[in-house]
């Protein structure tokens, strides 16, 4: 007997599959329960997670120089496009520290408008020539890598994203650089995961610990970066994938203070802790803008479907988008380009009332005709201008109407800036970490978190998909909502398997047997049987089909059809591992025996048992039951 062979790469068992291992008993070799030692083994990781992880800050470190490089590189598109000039980037008088350079003090007067189609004819044709998935803003593409094709990412998006992304966004297209070095990241940790001996749940984290390294390096928001991909790329929560993305996040953080320091990345001035009227009125400003994140979501995807309906190939749809973007860009010019001032400008409430009014309004309409042209860039700056906007207009109000409730319009906005993001993409914990590590007000995180639960309540009854999944919903793909426990996992075998299995004997002839299983008892109704020799040790497992099949003459022996190998799983282990291991050996029954008495046959699991121990489950999910009375039940009266 060779015990499975843990130590090759990348080699899957059940221990690796599952959570635990068992042992398939081959009746060719004779072996029986004696040698059925199954220990259980920790299997909260491997020691595959030590190379994961080293490869993950490896990661993390290349990511942070690579949304270094194309801040840089969008910055410096800006400069030539805008200014004539690169100096305000290169050279000895260029700024230093990490910055976005704004296109909104520009004299170039209506020259501007056409700015913004150049870029998106740039990234139309690389979207032709090179690949379409460059399209959008990155996460979407990325989801759907994940749940439908192992975590490939083509090579080429690891180039094409951020450079079709540099050219949209250095022209002043309206859109944040995050969500394509998100995108580039994920792409690198793919791409790294392609060329290694890997499984496709190790590709998953590598994908994932580059976007959120990717992310980290941008904002300075390790934590945030780390709940983001848990929540919308690894649909899980394992130290197996939480352990490789944290240090990439790290990592990348650690490179971003390095190079630049470690402020923060949009400034807030100190606010006071809000009292209970100005709480309420925060989680109403949550509400009120989970409302606007979905009819943002739902104006993008209309956007998109009505590109769609145009005579013209898609090449040329991110030109028309732009344009519109450049005759808002000209009317106001602070809606151009990355706009990361901007969100400092409402954090720290210098914006007046018409102005964010004007200024909202504008970069809605801009950024969600560009992105519904299918142009590439990111949705995470643009909708915090937007939800923040809304909600500096809404806490204005209420400082205007009720000035005793003490409303603070920097919170406010900062409120509107998470729960537009938590809304319409149901990143809920990623928009509260994300706002507070940004800021790093903590008398901000009790509004942010009644208001993000408004928010976040308003979209999961009224939106059934998100900003981040509407897309690939309608290619057919499903995506996680919900992140609950494994049933399973809590179910030993020994609770819901058949016990006082009958035994076929291996001398028995199928005569012997057939004649016994017309007779219709109780013991005689399954599919498969335990074959014994005569110290009542298994030799292997029999089917039904087997002894009632006509072709086999009834002289033969039970012993002489027992050739499927039965496979073993202790009573003390989960369901999940029993299922695991069902499909790893290709078997619909497993053997059940004791970890203190191997010798032992405690009974049948088949797979029928599993999908009934979900029984309790649906009931506790459906049943409405009272089981706390304060009064007592009528007796019922018996009539004459």
């Amino acid at each position: 007997m060779t015990p499975p062979n843990d130590k090759l790469a990348g080699h899957l068992d059940v221990r690796t599959l599952g959570s635990t291992d068992a042992l398939p008993v081959a009746p060719a070799l004779g072996v029986s329960l004696d040698a059925a030692h199954m220990p259980r083994e920790s299997t909260l990781v491997t020691h595959r997670i030590l190379l994961i992880s080293a490869l993950a800050v490896v990661l993390g470190a290349a990511a942070a120089w690579v949304a270094q490089l194309l801040m840089l590189l969008i910055n410096l598109i800006t400069d030539i496009c805008f200014y004539g000039r690169v100096s305000d980037v290169l050279g000895p008088h260029a700024r230093q520290g990490s910055f976005v350079l704004s296109p909104a003090d520009n004299h170039l007067g209506a020259w501007v408008i056409l700015l913004p189609a150049v870029g998106g004819l740039a990234a139309g044709v690389m979207a032709r020539w090179g690949s379409r998935a460059i399209q959008g803003h990155g996460i979407p593409e990325a989801m759907e890598q994940i749940l439908t094709n192992e975590s490939k990412i083509p090579a080429r998006i690891t180039w094409l994203k951020p450079l079709s992304a540099a050219f949209t966004i250095g022209t002043g297209g309206p859109f944040g650089a995050e969500g394509p070095i998100i995108s580039t990241g994920g792409a690198l940790g793919s791409l790294i995961g392609q060329l290694l001996r890997v499984t496709a749940n190790e590709r998953k984290v590598l994908l994932a610990a580059g976007a959120a390294a990717g992310m980290a390096a941008v904002f300075g928001a390790p934590l945030a970066a780390l709940v983001l991909a848990v929540e919308l790329l690894l649909f899980e929560l394992r130290p197996s994938s939480l352990i490789p993305v944290a240090l990439a996040t790290v990592t990348a953080v650690g490179v971003r203070y390095a190079t630049y320091g470690a402020a923060p990345v949009f400034p807030m001035p100190n606010v006071i802790e809000p009292g209970g009227w100005a709480l309420a009125t925060y989680v109403v400003v949550g509400g009120v803008v989970g409302f606007a994140s979905v009819w943002v979501t739902k104006a993008v995807y209309g956007v998109e479907d009505l590109f769609e309906k145009l005579p013209i190939h898609w090449m040329w749809w991110p030109a028309l988008g732009a344009l519109v973007a450049g005759v808002i860009g000209w009317i106001e010019p602070r809606t151009l380009g990355v706009g990361y001032d901007n969100i400092d400008a409402l954090v720290q409430g210098r914006f007046g009332a018409l102005l964010l009014f004007t200024f909202g309004t504008l970069k809605f309409v801009s950024w969600v005709i560009s992105l519904g042209s299918g142009t590439s860039g990111g949705t995470l700056a643009p909708l915090f201008m937007i939800g923040g906007s809304l909600g500096a207009l809404l806490g204005g109000g209420v400082i205007d109407v009720l000035p005793w409730f003490h409303v603070d319009i920097r919170i406010a906005a900062l409120v509107g800036m998470a729960a537009i993001f938590a809304g319409s993409s149901r990143a809920f914990l990623t928009a509260i970490v994300f706002s507070f590590e940004t800021t790093r007000q903590a008398a901000c995180l009790l509004p942010l978190l009644g208001g993000c639960t408004a928010a976040y309540l308003i979209s999961a009854l009224l939106m059934r998909n998100t900003i981040m999944t509407e897309k690939i919903a309608r290619r057919g793909v499903r995506v996680p909502s919900e992140y609950a426990a494994d049933y399973l996992d809590q179910i030993t075998v020994g609770k819901v398997c058949s016990r006082g299995v009958y035994s076929l004997r291996a001398d028995q002839t199928l005569e012997d047997v057939r004649r016994w299983l017309s007779e219709g008892s109780s013991q005689s109704r399954h599919y498969g049987f335990p074959v014994v020799d005569e110290a009542g040790q298994v030799k292997g497992l029999v089917t039904l089909r087997a002894l009632l099949n006509p072709q086999l003459h009834g002289t033969a022996t039970v012993g002489e059809l027992a050739t499927r190998a039965p496979v073993m799983v202790n009573e003390d282990h989960s369901l999940r591992a029993a299922a695991d291991l069902m499909v790893a050996q290709r078997v619909g029954r497993l053997m059940v025996i004791t970890q203190t008495a191997p010798h032992e046959l405690v009974g049948m699991l088949t797979r029928g048992d599993i999908i009934a121990a979900h029984g309790k489950r649906l009931r506790e999910g459906s049943r409405s039951r009272r089981h706390i009375r304060f009064s007592k039940p009528r007796k019922p009266t018996r009539r004459a």
